[in-house]
């Protein structure tokens, strides 16, 4: 295992912070663990000289690998099932009685990693609007920093939980032949539009949003970032719109913009 000096360590959290906003500085057995057979492997002898690659001459590839190397892009349907509920029985009510003019309903999976997230939204969308359903543009924006995320949610196929609703499996799943992964159904695939994106980046989508789902990602960001983003978010927000964190996630309550709902559910006035 390769030694990192201190130089290199705050070299290296000080960019991956100010690139990402994911703050390391914590983790620095975590960097050497994971990072030192991955360096040696690419033919660098010692940090300092893969840190200064990094630094000067990265390629997409080598980002896309030291961001996969250091976070975790854990995920699974159903996962913190109260959000869900509460966006079927109450913002959804909230949405359709606002939208019935034009029925477009924005909504963003922001880090939506492997696709469980934004796929788990439409199906409760097709749900809960039934025979209507092709009469609205309920399309949801999906996006990560992760393009190997990315891609594995474009090919949607997954191992399915036992807590997955039975009808939810008939209608929205296709089993695959041998095997027990099951395939997301096209027409809620097609509700989903993926796109990479990096959260540190400024928000200038053409719609701003009824519904932000940003859950377990900004455990990564230090409390500024967090404050950052959540503003960028509240930005983008409509009037009468939701933020909805991680239960293991704060944000700071007197300072953020928008008006704390309950536990990880916040609403701009």
């Amino acid at each position: 295992m390769f030694d990192l000096s201190d130089r290199d360590f705050q070299r290296l959290t000080s960019f991956i912070k100010s690139k990402f906003g994911i703050d390391l500085t914590q983790k620095r057995q975590l960097i050497t663990s994971r990072m030192s057979t991955t360096i040696a492997s690419q033919g660098y002898s010692d940090f300092s000289s893969y840190v200064d690659h990094i630094l000067t001459a990265a390629t997409p590839e080598d980002m896309e690998l030291l961001l996969n190397k250091l976070t975790t892009n854990y995920t699974y349907f159903m996962r913190e099932q109260t959000h869900y509920d509460f966006f079927q029985n109450t913002i959804l009510p909230d949405l359709v009685r606002r939208h019935q003019r034009d029925r477009v309903l924005s909504i963003w999976s922001a880090g939506c990693s492997s696709g469980e997230e934004p796929y788990n939204i439409s199906m409760i969308l097709m749900d809960y609007l039934g025979a209507s359903a092709s009469q609205w543009d309920t399309r949801v924006l999906a996006t990560d920093i992760s393009q190997r995320v990315l891609a594995a949610a474009q090919k949607a196929t997954y191992d399915l939980p036992p807590d997955i609703p039975p009808a939810w499996r008939q209608k929205y799943f296709t089993k695959e032949s041998g095997s027990s992964l099951y395939t997301v159904a096209p027409s809620i695939r097609k509700n989903v539009i993926f796109r990479t994106f990096n959260l540190m980046d400024p928000i200038q989508f053409r719609l701003k949003f009824d519904v932000i789902f940003c859950r377990n990602v900004m455990i990564y960001f230090d409390q500024p970032t967090k404050d950052a983003l959540v503003q960028r978010f509240y930005n983008a927000t409509v009037s009468g719109g939701y933020l909805l964190i991680g239960h293991s996630e704060t944000i700071n309550k007197d300072s953020s913009p928008y008006q704390y709902l309950h536990p990880a559910t916040y609403r701009k006035a």
